[in-house]
């Protein structure tokens, strides 16, 4: 096997293994207390930032049936990626929060870290719950594509990943025009729910 791939192969295996936390004992009471009190402070940030940058999201969320926001990470080493991020699902019904985890998984040359952040918007409560209780999984090649016209400025700025089922995308310079998800895993996090 070639020495870089080798290296990429280690370096990714690594950093995804830092990701997860390795096989680690059980949280205590006061460290799920901790976490939990990180991802709603991710949350709150998160969504500032996205209303401040696209005005038209705090309606478009508020109208939904539920939302999530994530914040991602992610390393990129020769031919192999990979990155994790965590996140919070809330159903604006209930208002019941569901703790979620994501991991991605990437081949191909390339070389970097990347840091961004997804707020999903579902439009139905039957797309939020699929997503709570299956979680999502992007296959192979899949990007987002650009509005759909007919939501109007509803939804501007956020891509259409399914029926009913909108992506913003937030990275340091502003709003992403597209969303490349490739080997992307969203679940529920069984820690801290």
């Amino acid at each position: 096997m070639n020495r870089h791939i080798l290296i990429g192969l280690l370096a990714v295996t690594l950093v995804c293994g830092g990701f997860s936390g390795g096989a680690s004992a059980a949280m205590s009471k006061g460290e799920k207390q901790k976490a939990r009190a990180e991802v709603q402070s991710m949350e709150k940030d998160v969504l500032e930032q996205l209303y401040k940058t696209q005005p038209s999201a705090k309606t478009a969320i508020s109208k939904a049936a539920g939302y999530a926001v994530f914040s991602n990470f992610g390393l990129k080493l020769f031919l192999v990626g990979g990155g994790k991020g965590e996140g919070i699902a809330v159903n604006n019904t209930t208002k019941k929060k569901t703790y979620m985890k994501m991991l991605e998984l990437q081949a191909g040359l390339g070389l970097g870290v990347k840091k961004f952040r997804l707020v999903w918007v579902f439009e139905t409560q039957r797309g939020f719950d699929s997503f709570v209780k299956s979680g999502w999984e992007f296959g192979g090649h899949t990007t987002a594509a650009a509005k759909n016209r007919e939501k109007g400025a509803a939804f501007e700025g956020a891509l259409s990943v399914s029926a009913g089922v909108w992506v913003y995308q937030l990275t340091d310079t502003g709003l992403a025009l597209e969303l490349a998800a490739k080997g992307t895993k969203y679940y529920k996090d069984d820690e801290l729910n």
